[in-house]
């Protein structure tokens, strides 16, 4: 990341833009040692190495490890569903088109990045640290499906959609994404899948099951 004391023409002193900058690399530094070693295993003295600081100052900006994680769902999977949500406010347009441009959000900011892998640790390590699944369920999952759930009832209400089982579980809409992350983690290397190829197929299963 550059180091933000370099920027030109700005007003703040570089120790104080320094210093504003530092609870984002943090949590970017956070993100890689979680990802690396998982949650468990990660530890806060990597975190700070991975950050080029001292310890200490992590502690400075995040109490804990826990902290730490949950600064990283809501910087990696928050912050992109609230981009997915401001797409939903502002649109007019037809609601076929709104959930094309959503879905292709969610796949580039969360199934095809690097985000995904958080969902890994969820995995595999949250029946041994259910607090963390419990963040990301009310940091990542419920706000997801509430997104969902507004574009869906968006289009039953303009009669685009047809009503059904979907109205309740409109997770389903996002079921091969889900896939997708997963295939990406785990069978990629023994049989890659193209994922634009991939994402057109989603969509034609969803609209086509979706539509009045």
């Amino acid at each position: 990341m550059t180091d933000l004391t370099d920027a030109p023409n700005s007003a703040a002193p570089p120790r104080r833009r320094r210093k504003d900058a530092r609870p984002a690399e943090i949590v970017e530094a956070a993100f890689k040692v979680f990802c690396a070693h998982g949650y468990g295993k990660a530890r806060v003295d990597e975190v700070a190495r991975e950050a080029g600081i001292a310890k200490g100052t992590v502690y400075l900006y995040f109490p804990n490890k826990q902290a730490l994680f949950q600064a990283v769902i809501e910087a990696k999977v928050s912050a992109a569903l609230s981009r997915v949500g401001d797409l939903v406010d502002g649109f007019e347009g037809p609601t076929e088109a709104l959930l094309r441009g959503m879905l292709r959000q969610m796949y580039e900011n969360i199934v095809l990045s690097d985000t995904r892998l958080l969902m890994r640790i969820i995995i595999g390590e949250g029946h041994q640290f259910p607090e963390i699944r419990t963040l990301y369920y009310e940091k990542g999952i419920r706000p997801g499906m509430t997104v969902l759930d507004r574009v869906v009832q968006r289009g039953i209400d303009r009669g685009e959609f047809r009503d059904g089982p979907i109205r309740e579980f409109p997770r389903l809409v996002m079921a091969p994404g889900l896939m997708a992350a997963i295939w990406g983690m785990t069978f990629a290397e023994n049989e890659p899948i193209d994922m634009d190829r991939y994402f057109e197929g989603h969509l034609d299963l969803v609209l086509n099951g979706l539509k009045a």
